[in-house]
């Protein structure tokens, strides 16, 4: 690593990650090791570690760092621990849950994607994640359980099949609502079978693909 790239990184941790409350050391640690240029588009990499969304192909966008680390601190996922990603976009979440020691299946519904966010993975020398291509929505309805699931896209209204996934102890990421103002929810599944939920902070993000939407209001 270069001067400058360890510098631009430690700046992004100062200045975005730990002023949006991300403190764990573990945490800033893996993101420390990960070069974030190796996700980013060519034509978008002098914005690599700046506080925005980068536009990825198809109409996606890079979720902004400091909202990578929330999520993160958020679902807290520990080495072993099996963690299923909805939306793997440039693979850049994906690689820092990897480096946590976490065990990850990601799922991105665009191929093209899909694609690049697996040759980012092995740039980076992360072998561990499968990068899968599949709707989210439709590999919800089978048998397996995570311990910790995350959604990279919002849902414009809730849909609760996601928490069948969950292990007992299990936590939920995903954001609900539509913009500009939508929450970021952590759902537990408490091992008596119940579930707690806690609003995180507000925030707007793409939609999921194929997430249900709110009915158009008609006159």
């Amino acid at each position: 690593m270069t001067a400058t790239a360890a510098y631009v990184r430690e700046q992004m941790v100062s200045n975005q990650l730990r002023t949006w409350d991300v403190l764990d050391e573990g945490i800033l640690d893996a993101v420390r090791s990960l070069p974030r240029e190796a996700f980013v588009p060519p034509a978008w990499r002098d914005l690599a570690y700046a506080d925005v969304e980068i536009p990825l192909p198809l109409g996606q966008h890079m979720l902004a760092p400091k909202i990578v680390g929330r999520i993160l601190q958020s679902v807290g996922a520990r080495v072993g621990e099996r963690v299923l990603e909805v939306g793997t976009g440039s693979g850049y979440l994906t690689a820092c849950l990897g480096r946590l020691g976490a065990q990850v299946v990601s799922l991105e519904i665009h191929g093209e994607i899909a694609a690049a966010a697996r040759k980012h993975l092995q740039a980076v020398g992360l072998d561990g994640p499968r990068v899968i291509e599949a709707d989210g929505f439709a590999y919800a309805s089978s048998g397996e359980t995570f311990d910790v699931v995350v959604l990279t896209g919002s849902m414009p209204v809730y849909d609760a099949r996601f928490e069948a996934r969950l292990a007992p102890g299990g936590r939920l990421f995903v954001v609900v609502g539509q913009g500009p103002a939508m929450q970021a929810r952590l759902i537990t599944r408490e091992s008596s079978g119940g579930r707690t939920q806690r609003g995180l902070f507000e925030t707007e993000i793409d939609p999921l693909v194929n997430a249900p939407r709110l009915e158009a209001f008609r006159f």
